[in-house]
């Protein structure tokens, strides 16, 4: 695997620590620019909708460009957002630069993937995938709680900083390893491209890797009070317990990235239903806390394994189109990282107690299965 793609995966592990550390900033940064808690959680919302919107739109915008020279401007861009983000005192200043922020971080995104993948053997593209993915995985478990730590010791501006600060290694280092020509399609242009899209099955793998992803931020989102309230642990455990979730998701990650090339199908059947079966077991046996340590860790990895698998297939079956089906892929992505919460805190608005959300990611792994198996049935018959 070449060097370069795990200085991607670096990248990526400082922009999903920018990415998920607000959760644990929110209070302070409300505090401090003197605005609601819920308008303070308005940056967050404002980073997702940069994500989904910025992902085809940044990879149109620079699908012509040396891949590089795109990684650069768009990582560069990342840090100077941070940087004024880290001196602003104007709460729409700082709403601004997470936009700013959430544009360069999925123009890097669907570029990284794509460059990634087009750097390894053509049957090595669900390693090189995870290895870009598992920069958000360490984020998890390392980046986000860095990100709080710091928050409460030097206050949220220093963790800004600190995100600044680990993008400036692997830019310097992109630098130096990315290769500097254009991608081989280029001169197809968005047409190109576009018409390599028209697939069917690539629309069925975005819809269930959107679906997956749903059902995975949906309970990921609320663990924390769920692990306070129906399991009854103190709060010394929450970070803990997120961390194994983190643990869970890099090993995720990695089963995708050894098993994803040679035995997808098998894979994904596998997780999608032991993920049904899972997060059914976990609101059912929530309040025993061995068994919350136990599938914490499970669904961690087999939501990850499940998700990434799914992100590299996006790039067999677009391979004349990686630059849009990266941002296809980062689209959906965070579609339903921005979806699952949501749905998420409708079902616990209904009254219901915090396991709610882990019956709703039940939910949408079996309409995710519904909609493969049902795609890979009308697929058959076609082929008849």
């Amino acid at each position: 695997m070449p060097f370069a793609v795990y200085l991607l995966g670096l990248a990526v592990f400082a922009q999903g620590t920018s990415e998920f550390m607000l959760s644990g900033l929110i209070p302070e940064i409300a505090g401090d620019l003197r605005v609601s808690v819920p308008t303070a959680g308005l940056l967050t919302s404002g980073f997702a909708v940069g994500m989904i919107v910025g992902a085809p739109l940044m990879a149109v915008l620079s699908l012509r460009w040396p891949r590089r020279r795109t990684l650069a401007i768009f990582l560069s861009a990342f840090v100077v957002v941070h940087v004024l983000g880290a001196l602003t005192t104007s709460y729409e200043v700082l709403l601004a630069t997470r936009v700013a922020g959430a544009l360069a971080n999925a123009g890097f995104w669907a570029t990284a993937l794509a460059t990634a993948n087009a750097m390894v053997a053509p049957n090595a593209k669900a390693r090189a995938t995870s290895i870009v993915v598992g920069g958000v995985t360490v984020a998890c478990v390392a980046g986000v709680p860095a990100g709080a730590w710091l928050g409460q010791q030097w206050g949220w501006r220093a963790a800004f900083w600190a995100v600044a600060l680990i993008s400036l290694p692997p830019l310097i280092a992109i630098l130096r390893t990315i290769p500097a020509g254009r991608p081989e399609n280029a001169d197809e242009g968005v047409r190109g491209e576009l018409r390599s899209l028209r697939d069917a099955r690539l629309l069925v793998i975005l819809l269930v890797a959107a679906l997956v992803n749903g059902a995975t931020f949906c309970a990921f989102t609320y663990l924390a009070p769920l692990f306070t309230t129906d399991t009854g642990l103190g709060e010394g455990w929450v970070p803990v317990l997120l961390a194994l979730f983190g643990v869970g998701s890099f090993l995720g990650v990695t089963i995708g990235g050894r098993v994803g090339d040679t035995y997808p199908v098998q894979l994904l059947a596998i997780g999608m239903v032991a993920l049904i079966v899972g997060w059914s077991l976990f609101a059912m046996t929530a309040g025993n806390a061995f068994a919350t340590v136990v599938l914490v860790l499970l669904q961690g990895t087999l939501a990850f394994a499940t998700g990434s698998t799914l992100i590299s297939r996006v790039f067999y079956v677009a391979d004349q189109a990686p630059t849009l089906a990266g941002g296809l892929a980062t689209a959906a992505f965070n579609v339903g990282a921005a979806a699952g919460p949501w749905l998420g805190g409708i079902a616990i608005g209904t009254g219901s107690s915090f396991r709610a959300p882990l019956w709703v990611s039940a939910a949408l792994m079996v309409v995710a299965l519904m909609v493969a198996v049902v795609a890979r049935g009308v697929r058959k018959r076609s082929l008849r």
